[in-house]
């Protein structure tokens, strides 16, 4: 066929239309980069180290005080074992210790203000002390959180609180086995032992029966001068 000047031929391939692009020629001498093999592995994010660096920092914590408070006086308390004794402040400014009870069954409640099992409790606490007052019951509150000495008076009159509530310290906690978990309470006897060691939300009834067996104990005191005056005085003939 003949070309026509000033026009241009197309090219002739085999099986190919015009139309279609034509595929680069290969770099000579050049072989080709191969692509990167693929790790898996999505790199980490700054996130993730701080959570991670964080649940570890939390779990030594807890594991040393929970070490240092196991480890407190190598003291267990059970039934049976006298109350640590201790002196705590009270709202009204006064040093109070915990023998000046002696002679009575006390209930002695380990509590917070953000204690939600504490606030179903209390309330109870209240009718005990009403019902059980006259027979020698004493209950006694140790407050165990950081709010002010304020906010404690103001949360215990908001729920009607008719016995004495102290400031805790982590050190009087640390007597009684490091009170890991709140309310915690103690049940006890006349003579200052514990009868029972009662940890979370009991019962009223529960609680109540306790109570009943705390006021059925004999006070210490009076066992000595009974047997004091057994050994002083001799029978009459």
């Amino acid at each position: 066929m003949e070309t026509l000047p000033g026009t241009v031929e197309p090219t002739q391939n085999s099986g190919q239309s015009p139309s279609q692009p034509q595929p680069a020629p290969a770099s000579q001498g050049v072989p080709p980069s191969p692509a990167p093999a693929p790790t898996g592995k999505a790199p980490r994010s700054p996130l993730v180290l701080v959570v991670v660096a964080f649940v570890v920092a939390l779990m030594l914590y807890i594991g040393y005080h929970q070490a240092r408070r196991s480890a407190v006086g190598g003291q267990q308390i059970t039934q049976s074992t006298l109350a640590p004794d201790f002196s705590l402040e009270s709202l009204d400014g006064k040093s109070t210790r915990l023998s000046d009870f002696r002679g009575k069954a006390v209930l002695l409640n380990f509590w917070a203000t953000w204690c939600g099992p504490c606030k179903v409790e209390m309330p109870w606490f209240v009718d005990f002390q009403n019902q059980y007052g006259s027979q020698g019951l004493q209950i006694v509150g140790v407050a165990m959180d950081d709010a002010s000495k304020e906010d404690i008076a103001k949360f215990a009159k908001d729920m009607g609180v008719n016995y004495p509530i102290l400031i805790g310290k982590d050190a009087v906690g640390d007597q009684y086995g490091g009170v890991p978990a709140l309310p915690e309470s103690f049940v006890i006897a006349r003579d200052g032992k514990i009868l029972d060691k009662i940890i979370g939300l009991r019962g009223k009834a529960e609680i109540e029966d306790e109570i009943k067996k705390a006021l059925n104990t004999s006070p210490a005191t009076s066992r000595a001068s009974a047997s004091e005056n057994t050994t002083a005085t001799p029978p009459q003939r």
